[in-house]
């Protein structure tokens, strides 16, 4: 009699939790939520292992969200016909990991890297790219064998995305009013952050075509511009200079190309960028020491006349234009060459 109990209350739960995961799933697709990748360790790790390929056959991007958002990877792959490789961490600073590529003497290939000097020119934003690093470093059999069964479930089911619907995501939507100091939770609608097995990130239409979420993601840069660092400068700025000429130089001697590109932005945060880090001092200085070539959009009308909706990415349809400007300035100006051409 009690194993009948156990066995009827064991199947009683296990209807209530599947009940309560395919109601959850089904509330977020009625609301417009598609399934993604959750842009962690593990994904990263698994494109930071496809950097061996041929210079002519991949390139490697690293950077900011920017460039996330910006490069179309079908598109740069049609035109150029050969493997976007996306490296780049949202809300962090791509130095760790050029510096990892640079003393990986195995990489000889093409990087390009994106510049957004807020967090180039900067201390903090290593915390993504360190954990990156450490688990690729550090990945175990298991974990590679786990990343292969989880990556599936994860493209089917819109509530396994960890960066808004795990427990620890809702809790933090209740808004708790910070203690001094700390950073505050950056609270972007589900509709801006959607990340590709590819890890392009993807504005969603009803994101695109909701001017509230575009104002809820500036609320977040208007919460970030209230920061009182102050730009990098001086003997730290100059150690920064000296530090991405030698990981450049080290990549070249082993046959390698690195070219900086700074994607477009806008309103208030152009505005920002533009007072805080003057071209000269910073975009100009990075090119001459590290005698790099650069693609600085402001002096490409193409790219000039994209928008960004929130002030600082691309929509999809922008990330097309800018990726097919970039593919031709490289070959026309930059001397590279590609195997579809």
């Amino acid at each position: 009699m009690h194993t009948q109990v156990s066995s009827k209350a064991a199947i009683l739960a296990v209807i209530i939790v599947l009940t309560f995961f395919v109601s959850w799933e089904l509330y977020l697709r009625h609301n417009g939520i598609a399934a993604d990748y959750d842009d962690g360790p593990e994904l990263w790790a698994h494109n930071r292992a496809m950097v061996y390929e041929p210079a002519n056959k991949a390139t490697v991007f690293i950077g900011s969200s920017r460039i996330k958002y910006d490069l179309d990877i079908p598109t740069w792959e049609s035109l150029t016909g050969t493997h976007a490789i996306q490296l780049a961490m949202v809300g962090s600073t791509p130095r760790p990991v050029l510096s990892n590529l640079a003393n990986d003497t195995s990489f000889k290939g093409k990087l390009i890297c994106d510049v957004v000097e807020v967090l180039f020119f900067s201390r903090r934003g290593t915390e993504r790219p360190s954990a990156g690093l450490n688990y690729y470093a550090k990945q175990t059999p298991a974990q590679k064998v786990s990343f292969i069964l989880d990556k599936p479930l994860e493209s089917s089911l819109a509530f396994l995305n960890d960066d808004h619907f795990a427990l620890n995501s809702l809790l933090e939507e209740f808004h708790v009013q910070n203690r001094r100091g700390v950073y505050p939770f950056l609270d972007f609608p589900p509709g801006f952050t959607p990340n590709m097995f590819n890890r392009q990130n993807k504005m969603s239409a009803d994101f695109i075509a909701d001017t509230n979420q575009h104002n809820q993601v500036k609320a977040v840069w208007g919460l970030l511009k209230g920061d009182p660092t102050p730009p990098m400068s001086g003997k730290p700025l100059d150690s920064v200079m000296q530090s991405v000429k030698n990981d450049v130089a080290k990549i070249r001697a082993r046959g390698g190309d690195v070219i900086f590109v700074r994607p477009p932005s806008s309103g208030f945060f152009l505005m920002a960028e533009h007072h805080l880090y003057p071209r000269k001092a910073y975009w100009d200085r990075l090119l001459a020491e590290t005698g790099c070539k650069g693609i600085y959009y402001e002096d490409y009308p193409e790219q000039a006349k994209l928008d960004c909706p929130e002030f600082s990415h691309l929509t999809p349809t922008g990330a097309i234009a800018y990726t097919n400007s970039i593919v031709s300035i490289l070959e026309k100006e930059k001397g590279w060459s590609f195997s579809a051409h």
